[in-house]
This record gives structure tokens, sequence and C-alpha cells, in this order.
């Protein structure tokens, strides 16, 4: 029965039948459970057989597999599907030793399947959980994290896999009542910066249960603690690269199947070594596999809808990696860049389109979370715009991020700037909503000590460049580093203020123009928009973050500006060279803390909204922009006024928090009924969460640090 022309329900139906002998009706449950969901699909399918037969749904999404157990308990049903021939599928070892299929060259077919078999298909029960702190991030991310390990997971055919995302209404508790019920065999944890106390809370619960599951932790801040976490947890796995190959060879290893130090991309506590050694032995890794070789980087979508209904937004990766090694980034775990074939995206595609759909009261936007989207290599230009095409032919509009050194280079001549001009133009023609780009400095001293490898000059002409072919870019911008001078704060601040950077759209000239017009000052001046630059910026006043294991951190220990670790965002307490500039730093943070949850709401309502009301939070968040920029003037005029040599900095603490106070009541008498206006056009589901966060911004009345800084700015 090879016909792929029946829908993937359609097949659910005829496997029931092959079963039980009898086809469900076509208005059965079972024709719209949504496919996504495994964990559904199995509650259909055992609600129709109405009995206590064993029902395995497993593989991945592409190539859904079930399993129905007959009334026998010695023979089973499988059904692909996706309606290919189960002789297609890359059957791991130990289920071609064990699930012999009677009609292979069929997508339905009768199978045997040993008891070592049934017992693979059913452990190890796996769960895969993602933290989170609602206070600090109201509006969730689809949790790529989680679900990219799922499909690795699922791909093994191993076990039962869930998920449990914190984002969406699940608490900590809920995950603890869910590990001691027994059923989990295997837990991952996927932990990010800010997240630290949820991550020791849990596993500090695990590690006390009589029987604990096996444990494997990963995510940017596990790596940054692994030390401090193999310490606390000796038993502890950590996921020191991309998750896929570990949580695909831990499920083997509780098999007896690999040895731990055959287990890729880990961490661990080896065994002691001779006597007198400390029992839990030393810190030992694995090899890594390499994201030119794992270019398989698609997700489960188990939890897609639920993030919808939790007002989120959809994630995907089209590559991995970065194509540089700035100073700030550590990149153990990320490595080097490498893209997925552009012709493996469309099925991706077209399931999280379904999903979508569902939801028509949303932005059909998909956002790009590659650290850089058009890599290098000969093919990059074509490899950029087919992916574009690929997602305008879906109906998606889109967002990513991508490297200036995309648009400028000082070293190329003018033909490939104009080659790089119509890139940017076509993929904008192809939907590109908005594009991030990691300026992080407009002062060339200081992006050489952040080995970005660009000069401001280069940002300069590429501001220009994006945003007079029409490209709507946004930047991220460090504005306070440990290291810098008086001299470069003053250089940073004009630069966010200028207003020769932030160019009118010229749609009706030719890239050709637009490359020669960005170099000529006088063109420059005709076609400004007039705007300072800042109102670009992402986030406004954004400090370095001294990362464990960076360059930049080893730089500041080396000028004896670094204190103790901190787990919670995985990285190194830093003091300022110019204790001025730590002083007007940390009043720039609590600025930031305590209005990130209101700018943050307002940012992920941009990312689920179109038209009027997407352009209207845009505004209400450039009133948030033009005073964090009229703060930070302020504070730079009450920092000339005091002595770098003082060792009294009571009158500058003193003359920032006056600044920050005034400054706070004038953004409540201009937020007010700017966002009176914004609420009274948004649909409800928005409007409450808007006016939610809105009350418990106007408020507070106290100044305190919240640890949310994400400092790769994505």
């Amino acid at each position: 029965m090879r016909t792929l022309a029946l829908s993937a329900h359609e097949r659910l139906l005829h496997a029931v039948g092959h079963v039980t002998g009898t086809t469900p009706s076509p208005n059965a449950p079972l024709r719209s459970v949504p496919l996504t969901e495994p964990a559904a699909v199995h509650d259909a399918l055992a609600d129709t057989l109405g009995d206590q037969r064993t029902i395995v749904v497993t593989g991945t999404l592409d190539r859904r597999l079930v399993l129905i157990e007959h009334q026998d308990g010695e023979s089973w049903t499988a059904a692909d599907l996706s309606g290919q021939p189960h002789s297609t599928r890359a059957w791991p070892g130990w289920a071609q030793a064990n699930i012999r299929v009677a009609d292979p060259d069929e997508w339905l077919s009768p199978v045997i399947i040993t008891a070592e078999g049934r017992h693979r298909l059913l452990r190890p029960r796996l769960l895969l959980t993602s933290l989170y702190h609602r206070e600090y991030f109201p509006l969730p991310r689809f949790p790529l994290a989680i679900s990219d390990l799922a499909r690795a997971a699922r791909a093994t055919l191993l076990g039962r896999i869930e998920l449990m995302d914190m984002q969406l209404g699940i608490s900590l508790d809920d995950i603890l009542d869910r590990i001691t019920s027994g059923e989990v065999d295997v837990l991952g944890v996927s932990a990010t910066f800010g997240q630290h106390d949820l991550m020791t809370k849990l596993l500090d619960e695990v590690s006390r249960l009589d029987h604990p599951p096996l444990v494997v932790a990963g995510g940017s801040l596990t790596v940054r603690n692994e030390r401090m976490l193999l310490e606390r947890y000796p038993d502890l796995l950590i996921g020191r690269g991309a998750g896929e190959p570990t949580i695909a060879d831990v499920l083997a290893h509780w098999h007896g199947d690999l040895t731990l130090d055959q287990v890729r991309g880990a961490g661990y506590r080896g065994a002691a070594r001779g006597p007198g050694t400390m029992s839990i032995g030393r810190v030992r890794h694995t090899a890594t596999v390499a994201n030119r070789i794992q270019t398989d980087m698609w997700p489960e979508l188990d939890l897609l809808d639920r993030t919808f209904r939790h007002n989120g937004v959809a994630q995907l990766e089209s590559s991995r990696g970065c194509t540089n090694f700035c100073s700030f980034c550590p990149r153990g775990h990320k490595g080097q860049w490498a893209g997925a074939a552009p012709e493996a995206l469309p099925w991706i595609l077209n399931e999280m389109g379904a999903v979508f759909a569902r939801h028509p009261e949303l932005s059909r936007t998909l956002y790009l979370v590659d650290e850089e989207f058009i890599g290098r290599g000969d093919d990059a230009v074509g490899r950029a715009l087919t992916v574009a095409d690929t997602l305008a032919e879906a109906g998606f509009a889109w967002e990513t991020s991508c490297r200036v050194d995309q648009v400028v280079r000082l070293d190329r001549d003018r033909n490939w700037h104009i080659e790089r001009g119509h890139l940017w133009r076509g993929l904008v023609e192809r939907k590109l909503r908005r594009c991030l780009f990691g300026v992080e400095s407009g002062v060339t001293s200081i992006l050489d000590r952040f080995n970005k490898e660009t000069t401001g000059e280069q940002n300069t002409l590429a501001i220009r460049t994006l945003t007079a072919l029409g490209v709507p870019p946004r930047f991220t911008y460090i504005t306070f580093d440990q290291l810098m001078s008086e001299a470069e704060l003053r250089e940073t601040h004009a630069f966010q203020g200028r207003t020769d950077l932030l160019l009118r759209h010229q749609p009706d000239l030719s890239v050709e123009e637009i490359i020669d017009g960005v170099r000529d000052e006088q063109w420059v001046a005709e076609h400004t928009t007039g705007r300072p630059f800042y109102t670009g910026i992402s986030y406004m006043l954004v400090s370095m973050e001294c990362l464990i294991g960076a360059a930049y951190t080893r730089r500041a220990e080396a000028a004896g500006l670094t204190g103790q670790a901190d787990p919670s965002m995985g990285r190194v307490e830093a003091r300022f060279q110019d204790w001025r500039i730590g002083v007007l730093s940390r009043w720039s943070q609590l600025w930031i803390d305590r209005n990130f949850a209101l700018d943050y709401t307002l940012k992920s309502l941009e990312k689920i909204l179109d038209g009027h009301l997407y352009q209207v939070a845009r505004r209400v968040r450039q009133l948030l922009k033009n005073a964090a920029y009229l703060l930070l003037g302020r504070m730079i005029e009450a920092l000339g006024r005091a002595d770098a040599l003082a060792e009294d900095h009571t009158a500058l603490e003193a003359g920032c928090q006056a600044i920050a106070e005034a400054m706070i009541r004038d953004l409540h008498a201009e937020l007010e009924p700017a966002i009176t206006a914004l609420l009274d056009d948004l649909p409800p589901r928005h409007s409450t969460l808007l006016e939610h966060e809105h009350d418990g911004w106007r408020t507070t009345s106290t100044w305190k640090l919240i640890n949310v800084a994400d400092p790769c700015g994505t």
C-alpha cells in the first residue's frame, strides 16, 4: 500500500483498521489529532482501541512511526505516517536486530518485535525540561533547545520522550512531581543565563531521591559553570556542544550500548585514579560533533501550538555557529559556522505553517535564531537567497541575525559591495522583516578590544547601506566595558547620538548609486532621516559581561579587575578600570532592570503583531530608548565633574541616583498616554498582558538588579 496520496491522518486510520479489521469513521477523533504531538496521538489511539494493548508513537515528525500491538500479544502493526516504505528508514542497529518488518516495501506492515525490542521501544523514559523566570521574560519563545533534542532522541526509536517547558504554565514543582512519579529514567535540563537558581534547586531535589534518573544538563549557562556543577553533582553529565549527538548517545548509554567515555560532547567526573585521589575523580571531556557534520537541526513541534496559545513566537535555525571569535563570547560550545541545506527546509516549514493556521490572529513571522545567517564560502549569497525564497514561498515573513561584515568590508572592492547590496535588497523582497546586527561599538579602539574584526568606519558605512537599501535593522551595542577610558565612553555616546547613520529608504535608486552614495557625506546629508542612531539599538545602556572562559575576561583578569564567579549568569564579577564608569554602568543596569519587563513585553508584542499595531508598539519602545540616551548623557556630565583619582565615590553615586529618579518620573509622564493609546487598540489577549506589566512597572518605586542580561544580544 504505497498510497502517498493518503494524508497522514488517513494512514493512521488505516493502521487501526489493519489491527482491528475495521477502519474507524473518517469523522473519528483520530482524524484531527495533531501529529506534531506524539503523546496526543498515543492517547487518541488508546481511546480508539479501548484496551490495554501497547502502543508506541516514535520516530521524528517527518518519519513518524506508529507501532500497535495486536491482541495476541505477539504480532504488531507498523505504520510510517509519511507514507514512505519501511525499507527507506535509517533503522538504528538495535532495531534491525529486534524489529522484523514483514513487508519492508510498504508503509503499513505486520512486524514481529522481540522482548528486547519492546523494552527498548518503551525505555528509557526521557523527560526534557526547559527552565524559565516568567517575572523577567513575560512572553515565551518556542523552546528550540529541548525540541531539537527531542528529534534526535526520537530518531533513535529508543524510549518515550516528554517535554516540559516552564514558559508554558509549568512550574518547577510540576517538573519535580513528574520526576518523583518514578516514570522518568533520564532527565534533560536546558538552562541559560539567569536560571542557575532554578537549575540548582531542581538538581538538589533530584540528587536526594533514592533512585534518581540519569541527568544530563546543557545550555550556555551550564557550559560556563561546568566545573562548579560537577563538583556539586558528581553524577551529572554536561552537554558541551550541539546536544543532539549527546542525547542520542545518552539513551544508548542507558541501555549499556555505550560506555560513558563514548558519549559524544559530554563533560563528566571520571573515576578516581589511585590511592589518595579524590573519590569523584577529575573532569573529563569527550569529543564534540562539528556543526558541519551535525546539520540536521530541525525541532520536534510538540510545544509549538502551546507556545502560540501563550502568546509566544516561533523560532527555527538555518545555520549554527559563527564566523568570528569575539573576545567577549566563549565559543567552545557553539562551534564554527555551518548551514543546513536549503532544500531540507520545506517540510518543517509546511509543518509549522499548519500549526500557524490554527492561530490566524498571529503574525506569520518566523524568527531564525542563527548567530550569522549568511555565513562564509563561495555559495554564501546563493544559499542565503535560496533560504529566503523558501521562507517566502511558504508564506512566512522572517527575522534573523548577521554580522556587519556581510554588508561592508574595507578589504573588498566596489563589485563585492554591489553584489552584497543586491543580496540585501533581495532578502527584503523575500519578506525579511528585520535583521539584528551586532555592531557593539562605533569606536575602533573598543572594537579592537572586542576582536570584532570591524572598525567604526566600517560600521558607519554598513548602517548607512542597510537603511538606504530598506533593510529594517536593529543593532546591539555594548555601551560600557571594564577596560574603557573616559574618552572612549564619550566617543560611544557621540556615536549613539549621530544623525548621519540612519538614512531614508531609497527604493528608486539603483544599488550602485546607494553603494557610492553612502561614502559621500553630501549625499548622506541629503538622505538622512535625522533620527539618532540609538533609536535603532535594540537594548540601550548594556554593559560588558565578563563571561567565564572568554578572552575579554582573561584580559580583565590580567588588569586585576576580576573578582568572584557569579554562577547565575556564568560570569565573573569585574570592576571598571575607571571607577566612575563603573558607577555609570551600575546605574545604567539598574535603569535597564527597572524597565526590563515592560520593555521586553513591548518587544515581544512587536514580534506577534503586524501593520499599524506593530508600528505603534515600536513607537512606544522609542520613548524608552530616548529616555535611556538622555540618562547616559546626563550621567556622563556628572562623571566629568568627578575626580578619577578620588577615593570617595558617594557624590557621583548620589548624582547618578538623582538623575535616574528625575528621568524615571519624566518617563512615567511620557509613557502613560502612549501605553493607554496602545492598550485601546490591542486585542484583549495582548492588552491584558501589557496592562499587567505596565501596572507592575508604574507601581515600582525601588531600584534593584535582576541579572537578566543577554551577553550575545540575541
